[in-house]
């Protein structure tokens, strides 16, 4: 963790509404100069901003379904799961993925066409691995909130 303070806070929350702001509308939302807001941006692009890319929209663009899908490991061992990483490494269609505690061992977003593209998922690319036991896959119904904004406070 690295240590910024209230004007880093106020750059960063502006960022994350708009990251094409220039540096003098960042100093103004900062309460600062341009220069001295620069020199922040571009230490705060080293440091904490992991980059910049525009959201699409999925459904624009003839992605209609979003998946989450639960895989259970076939076997619990460092190779296994070093094989199925793989395998998730190469799929555009998952999102993300995520190492769980509980009853699956992974958490897969998946956003596709349709259900025909589901099921190719599961049944062609997820079930026939020989790391994967078990798949379980829940079907978004409704979003009732997406963000990738992160909920920044000064420290107490």
């Amino acid at each position: 963790m690295i240590p910024v303070d209230a004007f880093d806070l106020s750059i960063l929350a502006a960022l994350q509404d708009d990251g094409r702001l220039t540096n003098q509308q960042l100093a103004d939302a900062a309460g600062l100069s341009a220069s001295q807001c620069s020199r922040r941006r571009m230490r705060l692009e080293e440091t904490v901003i992991s980059g910049y890319h525009a959201n699409l929209s999925a459904e624009a663009l003839g992605f209609g379904v979003i998946a989450f899908i639960q895989v259970t490991l076939a076997a619990h061992s460092p190779d296994n799961a070093r094989k199925f990483r793989a395998l998730v490494a190469r799929v555009d269609e998952i999102q993300e993925a995520y190492s769980l505690t509980g009853d699956a061992d992974y958490v897969l977003k998946a956003v596709l066409r349709d259900l025909k593209g589901l099921s190719e998922l599961v049944n062609q690319v997820l079930m026939p691995h020989p790391s994967v036991a078990h798949v379980r896959s829940s079907i978004v119904l409704d979003r009732l909130k997406e963000t990738t904004r992160l909920p920044l406070k000064a420290a107490r």
